[in-house]
């Protein structure tokens, strides 16, 4: 059963991270540092903590007791991923969301799946895969076999973009994406991949607090032989207060610098719709 559960959140989840974005499709009349904090707000700040309040118990109790260590280095790492996190959102701006969705889900996949190995080859943790097991194994050979499609997925889907440019006038451009621009738009999304892969980090950092997680839910479930589902719940809430604050701080800036604060209460805007759509996409990504 639990396999089948992780089956069906895996493809919700990749359902979601592939169209969390067509909500902020329906923002009329603000400019996009605007509609993409009021999300991130609920992606980043408002939603996890409910989740985790909803499924781990005692999890604010379980976050202030975790060393500092063990904290900062998972708010660290959620910093860099929230730079990769604002580049995604620069990236749809340049390539669109079928385009930039391949490129970018793609690096992170690879990045987030390899990284982590390679690191535990170096420092062995008892538990943790390392590069060698990818290496020497079945199930690890296929892991890399998937990698490798990946990375054929993004080139094919690279090259695409390019004949696609190569064949339309830039009116034909800018009728589908306004601000379209593939070189940009492939940096921005290879780059944003890469990073995006730290949230697999962050993960790994505050694993003491899912772990812990983990085993007051096994000392609640005395006859339970598996572990947690949701033990990783409370470490998403620290892990993403770093993305929060590279988000915020930066779109603070581009409010400041577009004189954009006033879009927030700008009666001209039809707000309720802008910031329902903006709860919608933030809340759809989590």
């Amino acid at each position: 059963m639990q396999i089948l559960l992780g089956v069906i959140f895996h493809f919700i989840g990749g359902f979601a991270s592939g169209s969390f974005y067509v909500p902020y499709k329906k923002v009329r009349g603000w400019h996009w540092e605007n509609y993409w904090i009021v999300g991130g707000l609920f992606s980043w700040l408002i939603v996890p903590p409910i989740a985790a309040w909803l499924t781990v118990p005692h999890f604010r109790e379980i976050i202030s007791q975790t060393d500092a260590s063990t904290f900062w280095w998972t708010y660290f790492w959620g910093v860099l991923w929230g730079v990769g996190g604002l580049m995604y959102g620069l990236g749809m701006r340049y390539l669109g969301m079928s385009l930039g969705n391949s490129v970018l889900l793609g690096f992170t996949s690879a990045f987030g799946a390899l990284v982590p190995s390679i690191y535990y080859n170096f420092h062995s943790v008892p538990g943790k895969t390392t590069f060698n097991d990818l290496l020497s194994t079945s199930w690890g050979r296929i892991v890399l076999v998937g990698v490798v499609l990946c990375l054929l997925g993004i080139y094919i889907c690279g090259r695409a973009g390019v004949m696609k440019e190569k064949e339309l006038s830039e009116e034909k451009k800018k009728e589908s994406i306004k601000e379209f621009s593939l070189v940009k738009g492939l940096i921005v999304c290879i780059i944003s991949g890469i990073l995006s892969a730290c949230f697999n980090y962050g993960i790994e950092a505050g694993s003491h607090m899912a772990e812990v997680a983990n085993q007051m839910w096994k000392s609640a479930h005395p006859a339970e032989s598996i572990n947690f589902l949701y033990r990783n719940n409370v470490t998403y809430v620290v892990l993403l207060w770093g993305g929060l604050t590279t988000n915020f701080v930066w779109c603070m800036m581009l409010n400041a610098r577009n004189k954009s604060f006033g879009d927030y209460t700008n009666s001209k805007a039809n707000l309720a719709r802008n910031y329902f759509f903006s709860a919608l996409a933030g809340t759809t990504w989590f």
